[in-house]
Protein backbone atom coordinates (compact mmCIF):
# COMPACT_ATOMS: atom_id res chain seq x y z
CA UNK A 1 0.00 0.00 0.00
CA UNK A 2 1.49 4.01 -0.58
CA UNK A 3 1.73 5.67 1.66
CA UNK A 4 0.88 9.41 1.42
CA UNK A 5 0.13 12.18 3.60
CA UNK A 6 -1.03 15.73 1.78
CA UNK A 7 -2.60 17.33 4.91
CA UNK A 8 -3.29 17.44 8.81
CA UNK A 9 -7.56 16.34 8.35
CA UNK A 10 -7.63 14.07 4.98
CA UNK A 11 -9.38 10.92 6.07
CA UNK A 12 -6.97 8.81 8.40
CA UNK A 13 -6.22 5.53 6.85
CA UNK A 14 -3.31 4.15 8.49
CA UNK A 15 -1.67 5.57 11.41
CA UNK A 16 1.89 4.54 13.26
CA UNK A 17 1.35 3.98 17.12
CA UNK A 18 3.70 2.92 20.24
CA UNK A 19 1.94 1.38 22.60
CA UNK A 20 3.49 1.48 25.86
CA UNK A 21 5.46 -0.97 27.82
CA UNK A 22 8.38 -2.07 29.86
CA UNK A 23 10.21 1.15 28.53
CA UNK A 24 7.55 2.91 30.77
CA UNK A 25 8.32 1.01 33.82
CA UNK A 26 12.07 1.94 33.47
CA UNK A 27 10.72 5.30 34.34
CA UNK A 28 11.83 6.41 38.24
CA UNK A 29 12.24 9.78 40.24
CA UNK A 30 15.72 9.88 39.85
CA UNK A 31 15.52 9.12 36.20
CA UNK A 32 12.56 10.94 34.96
CA UNK A 33 14.03 14.41 34.10
CA UNK A 34 16.87 12.96 31.98
CA UNK A 35 14.12 10.97 30.40
CA UNK A 36 11.62 13.81 29.62
CA UNK A 37 9.01 12.98 31.63
CA UNK A 38 7.18 15.01 34.13
CA UNK A 39 5.95 12.52 36.42
CA UNK A 40 5.99 8.40 36.87
CA UNK A 41 3.19 7.01 34.95
CA UNK A 42 1.17 3.98 35.94
CA UNK A 43 1.84 1.62 33.00
CA UNK A 44 -1.47 -0.65 33.21
CA UNK A 45 -3.25 2.31 33.28
CA UNK A 46 -1.32 4.26 30.30
CA UNK A 47 -1.50 0.93 28.26
CA UNK A 48 -5.59 0.76 29.07
CA UNK A 49 -6.11 4.44 27.75
CA UNK A 50 -3.87 3.64 24.41
CA UNK A 51 -5.32 0.65 24.41
CA UNK A 52 -8.61 3.03 23.93
CA UNK A 53 -7.37 5.41 21.52
CA UNK A 54 -6.45 2.47 19.29
CA UNK A 55 -9.76 1.28 19.59
CA UNK A 56 -11.24 4.71 18.72
CA UNK A 57 -9.42 4.97 15.90
CA UNK A 58 -10.07 1.26 14.45
CA UNK A 59 -13.88 1.73 14.63
CA UNK A 60 -13.47 4.55 12.76
CA UNK A 61 -11.72 2.59 10.01
CA UNK A 62 -8.39 3.58 10.48
CA UNK A 63 -5.30 0.66 10.24
CA UNK A 64 -2.96 0.34 13.17
CA UNK A 65 0.61 -0.37 13.05
CA UNK A 66 2.74 -0.69 16.17
CA UNK A 67 6.16 -0.17 16.34
CA UNK A 68 7.13 -3.01 18.27
CA UNK A 69 5.64 -5.46 15.57
CA UNK A 70 7.05 -3.64 12.75
CA UNK A 71 10.85 -3.77 14.32
CA UNK A 72 10.64 -7.31 15.21
CA UNK A 73 9.89 -8.28 11.91
CA UNK A 74 12.71 -5.96 10.34
CA UNK A 75 15.23 -7.50 12.88
CA UNK A 76 14.66 -11.20 10.58
CA UNK A 77 16.46 -9.18 8.03
CA UNK A 78 19.70 -9.58 9.19
CA UNK A 79 21.08 -6.93 7.32
CA UNK A 80 18.98 -5.00 9.53
CA UNK A 81 19.73 -6.80 12.36
CA UNK A 82 23.46 -6.04 11.99
CA UNK A 83 22.96 -2.04 11.60
CA UNK A 84 21.03 -1.62 13.96
CA UNK A 85 22.78 -3.48 16.72
CA UNK A 86 26.22 -1.85 15.50
CA UNK A 87 24.89 1.23 16.04
CA UNK A 88 23.29 0.67 19.52
CA UNK A 89 26.89 -0.77 20.77
CA UNK A 90 28.49 2.25 19.25
CA UNK A 91 28.08 4.16 22.69
CA UNK A 92 31.25 5.61 24.06
CA UNK A 93 29.71 4.93 27.18
CA UNK A 94 30.16 1.15 27.17
CA UNK A 95 34.25 1.13 26.73
CA UNK A 96 35.74 -1.77 24.88
CA UNK A 97 35.09 -4.32 26.93
CA UNK A 98 31.35 -3.84 28.22
CA UNK A 99 30.81 -3.06 24.29
CA UNK A 100 31.83 -6.38 23.23
CA UNK A 101 30.15 -8.27 25.87
CA UNK A 102 27.04 -5.90 24.92
CA UNK A 103 26.89 -7.23 21.44
CA UNK A 104 27.59 -10.57 22.35
CA UNK A 105 24.32 -10.41 24.48
CA UNK A 106 22.25 -9.03 21.55
CA UNK A 107 23.73 -11.97 19.49
CA UNK A 108 21.51 -14.28 21.34
CA UNK A 109 18.25 -12.75 21.33
CA UNK A 110 15.54 -13.80 18.87
CA UNK A 111 14.22 -10.42 17.07
CA UNK A 112 10.95 -10.58 19.16
CA UNK A 113 13.58 -10.22 22.53
CA UNK A 114 15.86 -7.92 20.66
CA UNK A 115 12.94 -5.49 19.87
CA UNK A 116 11.93 -5.25 23.69
CA UNK A 117 15.43 -4.65 24.85
CA UNK A 118 15.97 -1.87 22.28
CA UNK A 119 12.70 -0.25 23.23
CA UNK A 120 12.92 -1.45 26.99
CA UNK A 121 16.36 -1.06 27.27
CA UNK A 122 19.32 -3.70 29.43
CA UNK A 123 19.92 -2.60 33.05
CA UNK A 124 23.26 -3.44 34.55
CA UNK A 125 21.77 -6.50 36.17
CA UNK A 126 19.93 -8.12 33.38
CA UNK A 127 23.89 -8.21 31.55
CA UNK A 128 24.78 -11.43 32.61
CA UNK A 129 28.69 -11.33 32.67
CA UNK A 130 31.52 -14.26 34.34
CA UNK A 131 35.30 -15.16 34.09
CA UNK A 132 34.84 -16.07 30.27
CA UNK A 133 32.36 -13.29 30.06
CA UNK A 134 33.51 -10.19 32.24
CA UNK A 135 31.88 -6.73 31.93
CA UNK A 136 35.59 -4.88 31.73
CA UNK A 137 35.55 -1.80 34.09
CA UNK A 138 32.80 -0.07 33.54
CA UNK A 139 30.75 -2.93 33.88
CA UNK A 140 32.05 -3.06 37.49
CA UNK A 141 31.60 0.81 38.32
CA UNK A 142 28.03 0.94 37.30
CA UNK A 143 25.30 0.78 40.24
CA UNK A 144 22.93 -2.51 39.95
CA UNK A 145 20.31 -0.35 38.25
CA UNK A 146 21.99 2.01 35.89
CA UNK A 147 21.61 0.92 31.92
CA UNK A 148 23.64 0.03 29.65
CA UNK A 149 21.25 0.70 27.07
CA UNK A 150 18.40 3.14 28.01
CA UNK A 151 14.91 2.95 27.94
CA UNK A 152 13.02 4.51 25.18
CA UNK A 153 9.93 5.86 27.08
CA UNK A 154 9.56 8.87 24.42
CA UNK A 155 8.44 5.95 21.76
CA UNK A 156 5.19 6.67 22.62
CA UNK A 157 5.21 9.66 20.91
CA UNK A 158 5.50 8.48 17.11
CA UNK A 159 4.74 12.19 15.37
CA UNK A 160 8.22 13.28 16.36
CA UNK A 161 11.01 10.62 14.85
CA UNK A 162 9.25 10.83 11.37
CA UNK A 163 6.66 12.51 8.96
CA UNK A 164 5.28 11.57 5.73
CA UNK A 165 5.11 14.39 3.15
CA UNK A 166 2.78 13.42 0.32
CA UNK A 167 4.53 10.25 -0.71
CA UNK A 168 8.44 10.69 1.10
CA UNK A 169 8.86 10.08 4.53
CA UNK A 170 11.31 11.85 6.66
CA UNK A 171 13.10 10.87 9.40
CA UNK A 172 13.88 13.02 11.78
CA UNK A 173 16.87 14.58 13.76
CA UNK A 174 15.28 14.45 17.86
CA UNK A 175 17.39 17.18 19.46
CA UNK A 176 17.65 15.07 22.72
CA UNK A 177 20.55 12.57 23.64
CA UNK A 178 17.19 10.78 25.12
CA UNK A 179 15.60 10.15 21.79
CA UNK A 180 18.08 9.70 19.38
CA UNK A 181 18.21 6.03 18.77
CA UNK A 182 14.67 6.42 18.49
CA UNK A 183 15.06 7.87 14.55
CA UNK A 184 17.47 4.62 14.70
CA UNK A 185 14.87 2.29 14.93
CA UNK A 186 12.15 4.29 13.09
CA UNK A 187 15.22 4.48 9.83
CA UNK A 188 15.32 0.63 10.06
CA UNK A 189 12.13 -0.22 9.48
CA UNK A 190 11.15 2.09 7.06
CA UNK A 191 14.37 0.87 4.88
CA UNK A 192 14.00 -3.09 5.98
CA UNK A 193 10.99 -3.84 6.29
CA UNK A 194 8.60 -5.21 3.60
CA UNK A 195 5.27 -3.17 4.09
CA UNK A 196 8.10 -0.01 2.84
CA UNK A 197 10.96 -1.32 0.54
CA UNK A 198 10.74 1.44 -1.65
CA UNK A 199 10.52 4.50 0.36
CA UNK A 200 12.14 7.42 -0.60
CA UNK A 201 13.06 9.69 2.04
CA UNK A 202 12.89 13.73 2.53
CA UNK A 203 15.19 13.77 5.31
CA UNK A 204 17.26 11.98 7.73
CA UNK A 205 17.95 11.57 11.37
CA UNK A 206 22.14 12.53 10.45
CA UNK A 207 20.55 16.32 9.77
CA UNK A 208 20.44 19.36 11.82
CA UNK A 209 17.29 19.10 14.16
CA UNK A 210 13.76 18.80 13.38
CA UNK A 211 11.13 16.95 15.08
CA UNK A 212 7.78 15.66 13.84
CA UNK A 213 5.78 17.84 16.44
CA UNK A 214 6.52 20.93 14.86
CA UNK A 215 5.75 20.19 11.28
CA UNK A 216 2.23 20.62 10.15
CA UNK A 217 0.78 20.36 6.40
CA UNK A 218 -1.76 23.21 6.45
CA UNK A 219 -2.94 21.83 2.84
CA UNK A 220 -1.53 20.32 -0.24
CA UNK A 221 1.51 21.91 -1.06
CA UNK A 222 1.92 24.33 2.21
CA UNK A 223 4.11 23.36 5.69
CA UNK A 224 4.20 24.85 9.08
CA UNK A 225 7.66 24.10 10.96
CA UNK A 226 8.12 25.35 14.13
CA UNK A 227 11.69 26.62 15.69
CA UNK A 228 12.46 26.80 19.21
CA UNK A 229 12.84 24.12 21.85
CA UNK A 230 13.58 21.26 19.37
CA UNK A 231 13.51 22.28 15.89
CA UNK A 232 16.65 24.30 15.18
CA UNK A 233 16.60 27.52 12.25
CA UNK A 234 19.42 25.13 10.38
CA UNK A 235 16.77 22.19 10.72
CA UNK A 236 13.77 24.27 9.33
CA UNK A 237 15.67 25.30 6.48
CA UNK A 238 17.68 22.07 5.48
CA UNK A 239 14.01 20.29 5.64
CA UNK A 240 12.83 23.62 3.48
CA UNK A 241 15.18 23.01 0.62
CA UNK A 242 15.05 19.48 0.69
CA UNK A 243 10.99 19.57 0.18
CA UNK A 244 11.35 22.15 -2.11
CA UNK A 245 14.07 20.10 -4.03
CA UNK A 246 11.48 17.17 -4.18
CA UNK A 247 8.59 19.72 -5.59
CA UNK A 248 6.53 18.46 -2.04
CA UNK A 249 5.28 21.93 -1.73
CA UNK A 250 5.00 25.28 -3.02
CA UNK A 251 5.31 27.33 0.75
CA UNK A 252 6.93 26.94 3.76
CA UNK A 253 5.85 29.17 7.11
CA UNK A 254 8.34 28.99 9.51
CA UNK A 255 6.96 29.89 12.82
CA UNK A 256 9.41 30.65 16.14
CA UNK A 257 7.71 29.66 19.25
CA UNK A 258 8.87 29.88 22.64
CA UNK A 259 11.54 27.69 24.06
CA UNK A 260 9.32 26.57 26.81
CA UNK A 261 8.41 23.10 28.39
CA UNK A 262 4.68 23.97 27.78
CA UNK A 263 5.74 24.80 23.70
CA UNK A 264 8.14 21.87 22.81
CA UNK A 265 6.76 21.75 19.71
CA UNK A 266 4.47 23.88 17.00
CA UNK A 267 1.62 20.86 17.67
CA UNK A 268 1.34 21.97 21.63
CA UNK A 269 -0.01 25.61 20.48
CA UNK A 270 -1.93 24.99 17.07
CA UNK A 271 -3.78 22.00 14.96
CA UNK A 272 -5.92 21.89 12.99
CA UNK A 273 -9.15 20.25 12.94
CA UNK A 274 -11.19 21.48 9.35
CA UNK A 275 -9.81 22.23 6.09
CA UNK A 276 -10.19 25.91 7.45
CA UNK A 277 -10.02 26.03 11.10
CA UNK A 278 -7.43 25.06 14.09
CA UNK A 279 -7.82 24.91 17.33
CA UNK A 280 -5.28 27.35 19.13
CA UNK A 281 -4.11 28.67 21.99
CA UNK A 282 -5.69 32.01 22.65
CA UNK A 283 -2.42 33.52 24.08
CA UNK A 284 -0.75 32.93 20.78
CA UNK A 285 -3.87 33.66 18.34
CA UNK A 286 -2.68 37.48 17.73
CA UNK A 287 0.98 37.27 19.15
CA UNK A 288 2.41 34.14 16.69
CA UNK A 289 4.28 35.17 13.65
CA UNK A 290 5.50 33.24 10.78
CA UNK A 291 8.16 33.73 7.80
CA UNK A 292 7.21 32.94 4.49
CA UNK A 293 9.65 30.73 2.08
CA UNK A 294 9.29 29.63 -1.21
CA UNK A 295 11.77 28.44 -3.63
CA UNK A 296 13.25 31.43 -5.52
CA UNK A 297 14.40 31.05 -9.44
CA UNK A 298 17.74 29.85 -8.43
CA UNK A 299 16.47 27.23 -6.19
CA UNK A 300 17.45 29.38 -2.99
CA UNK A 301 14.79 29.67 -0.28
CA UNK A 302 13.08 33.34 -0.76
CA UNK A 303 11.79 34.73 2.48
CA UNK A 304 9.35 36.88 3.21
CA UNK A 305 7.96 38.64 6.90
CA UNK A 306 7.70 38.06 9.74
CA UNK A 307 4.26 38.40 9.58
CA UNK A 308 0.75 37.14 11.26
CA UNK A 309 0.53 33.11 11.51
CA UNK A 310 -3.32 33.00 10.73
CA UNK A 311 -2.66 35.55 7.95
CA UNK A 312 0.27 33.79 6.64
CA UNK A 313 -1.02 30.60 6.92
CA UNK A 314 -4.79 31.76 5.08
CA UNK A 315 -2.89 33.33 1.96
CA UNK A 316 -0.59 30.51 1.51
CA UNK A 317 -3.63 27.90 1.63
CA UNK A 318 -5.35 30.15 -0.39
CA UNK A 319 -8.09 30.98 1.65
CA UNK A 320 -9.97 34.09 2.97
CA UNK A 321 -8.97 33.07 6.68
CA UNK A 322 -8.49 30.53 8.99
CA UNK A 323 -10.91 29.84 12.39
CA UNK A 324 -9.89 29.79 15.14
CA UNK A 325 -11.17 27.83 17.93
CA UNK A 326 -9.67 28.85 21.33
CA UNK A 327 -8.56 26.25 23.84
CA UNK A 328 -10.40 27.17 27.33
CA UNK A 329 -12.93 30.12 27.92
CA UNK A 330 -10.91 32.23 30.46
CA UNK A 331 -7.19 32.20 30.54
CA UNK A 332 -7.05 29.95 33.57
CA UNK A 333 -8.68 27.33 31.86
CA UNK A 334 -7.10 27.91 28.82
CA UNK A 335 -3.65 27.35 30.80
CA UNK A 336 -4.00 24.57 32.31
CA UNK A 337 -5.89 23.08 29.20
CA UNK A 338 -3.21 23.98 27.02
CA UNK A 339 -0.31 22.17 29.41
CA UNK A 340 -3.58 19.61 29.49
CA UNK A 341 -2.49 18.84 25.52
CA UNK A 342 -6.05 20.63 24.95
CA UNK A 343 -4.35 21.86 21.23
CA UNK A 344 -3.10 18.42 20.44
CA UNK A 345 -5.74 16.63 18.86
CA UNK A 346 -5.56 14.23 16.00
CA UNK A 347 -8.05 14.80 13.25
CA UNK A 348 -9.58 11.17 11.97
CA UNK A 349 -11.10 13.57 9.09
CA UNK A 350 -12.64 17.16 8.34
CA UNK A 351 -14.57 18.03 11.64
CA UNK A 352 -13.75 14.71 14.04
CA UNK A 353 -10.80 14.82 15.94
CA UNK A 354 -9.53 13.00 18.64
CA UNK A 355 -8.75 14.99 22.32
CA UNK A 356 -7.74 14.22 25.93
CA UNK A 357 -11.39 13.90 27.64
CA UNK A 358 -10.00 15.74 30.84
CA UNK A 359 -9.92 19.33 28.63
CA UNK A 360 -13.39 19.76 29.29
CA UNK A 361 -14.12 23.29 28.20
CA UNK A 362 -12.35 22.98 25.17
CA UNK A 363 -13.50 19.84 24.02
CA UNK A 364 -16.87 22.04 24.14
CA UNK A 365 -15.66 24.65 22.23
CA UNK A 366 -15.04 22.71 19.22
CA UNK A 367 -18.10 20.76 19.63
CA UNK A 368 -19.72 24.34 19.06
CA UNK A 369 -18.30 25.35 16.55
CA UNK A 370 -18.97 22.08 14.50
CA UNK A 371 -16.40 19.83 14.99
CA UNK A 372 -17.36 16.52 16.33
CA UNK A 373 -14.86 14.82 19.65
CA UNK A 374 -13.79 11.34 20.57
CA UNK A 375 -12.72 11.49 23.93
CA UNK A 376 -10.61 9.55 25.35
CA UNK A 377 -8.54 9.18 28.58
CA UNK A 378 -4.97 10.62 28.95
CA UNK A 379 -3.87 11.01 32.78
CA UNK A 380 -1.32 8.83 32.35
CA UNK A 381 -0.58 8.95 28.80
CA UNK A 382 0.24 12.85 29.18
CA UNK A 383 2.53 12.63 31.81
CA UNK A 384 5.11 12.38 29.22
CA UNK A 385 4.23 15.80 27.81
CA UNK A 386 2.26 14.45 24.47
CA UNK A 387 -1.75 14.07 23.17
CA UNK A 388 -3.39 12.18 20.61
CA UNK A 389 -0.97 14.29 17.84
CA UNK A 390 1.89 13.55 19.22
CA UNK A 391 1.55 9.86 19.84
CA UNK A 392 0.21 9.40 16.01
CA UNK A 393 2.29 9.03 13.08
CA UNK A 394 -0.30 9.24 9.80
CA UNK A 395 1.08 7.29 7.09
CA UNK A 396 -1.90 7.59 4.81
CA UNK A 397 -4.69 9.88 4.99
CA UNK A 398 -7.53 10.34 1.81
CA UNK A 399 -8.08 13.52 0.28
CA UNK A 400 -9.66 16.46 2.47
CA UNK A 401 -12.96 15.95 0.50
CA UNK A 402 -12.71 12.31 0.71
CA UNK A 403 -15.90 10.93 3.66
Amino acid sequence: MTNYVGSEVGRLATVLLHRPGRELARLTPRNNDSLLFDGIPWVGRAQEEHDTFAAALRARGVEVLYVSQLLAETLSVPEARAEITASVVDDPRLGDTLRRRVADHLTYLDPSALAGVLIGGLAHDELRTSVDRPGGLVYSLMASNDFVIDPLPNLLFTRDSSVWVRDRAAVTSLAMPARRRETTLTGAIYRFHPRFVGTQFVYDASLEPVEGGDVLLLAEGVIAIGVGERTTPAGAERLARRVFEAGLAHTILVVPITQERATMHLDTIVTMVDADAVIMYPKYADTLQAYTVIAGPDGEPQIDGPAPFLRAAADAMDIGMLRVIDTGLDPVTAEREQWDDGNNTLAIAPRLCVAYERNVETNAQLERAGIEVIRIPGSELGSGRGGPRCMSCPMLRNGVGVA
